[in-house]
This record gives structure tokens, C-alpha cells and sequence, in this order.
């Protein structure tokens, strides 16, 4: 079985930044509570203003998409759009 991360660099308009962080804490719990392939999701902020990175591990690809499908993946993505400054970039690792 292979591990597999998920880096996601995140730009958040001026401005949205305590609603943004605010939204992510309740995907971050949904994520912990309910995804048992997730092993690792968490928020960053990085030293450039509004500029955020999430790391993510998964057991398999199976368990990326099951978080991709998730309720609360699509709900609470939702709510993190209008914060968003742009399509978020991701990056995808296979462990080794």
C-alpha cells in the first residue's frame, strides 16, 4: 500500500482570511472525524499574506477519493470558494 500527499496551495482574498481559517477548522474536524484513510490534514499559513498550504496524507487513492466525495468536502468546500482568490494548486506525492 502506498501513502499518498497532498500538498494544496491556497490563496485567500484580503480581507477573508479569519472566515477562510474559520471554515477550514470545521473541514479539518469533519476530515479527522470521518475520513479513517486520512492520516494527516492540517492548515498553514506561509510567510506570503494570504497564501496558505494544507498537507494531506491518505492510505490510497482510494481513500483521496472517498475525501473528494465526502459531504462535508462538498459542503464546506463550498463555503471556502467565495474566500478564494484563484483555483487552488495542487501537488501530488506518492510515497516511497
Amino acid at each position: 500500500m502506498t501513502a499518498i500527499g497532498i500538498i494544496a496551495t491556497l490563496r485567500v482574498q484580503p480581507g477573508k482570511e479569519e472566515a477562510f481559517e474559520g471554515v477550514f477548522a470545521e473541514l479539518a474536524a469533519a476530515v479527522n472525524a470521518n475520513e479513517a484513510g486520512n492520516s494527516f490534514y492540517k492548515l498553514f499559513r506561509t510567510e506570503a499574506a494570504g497564501v496558505y498550504k494544507v498537507m494531506e496524507c491518505y492510505d490510497n487513492e482510494a481513500a483521496v477519493e472517498a475525501h473528494r466525495a465526502s459531504e462535508h468536502f462538498r459542503s464546506l468546500g463550498a463555503k471556502l470558494g467565495p474566500c478564494l482568490a484563484g483555483a487552488p494548486e495542487i501537488e501530488k506525492l506518492t510515497g516511497a
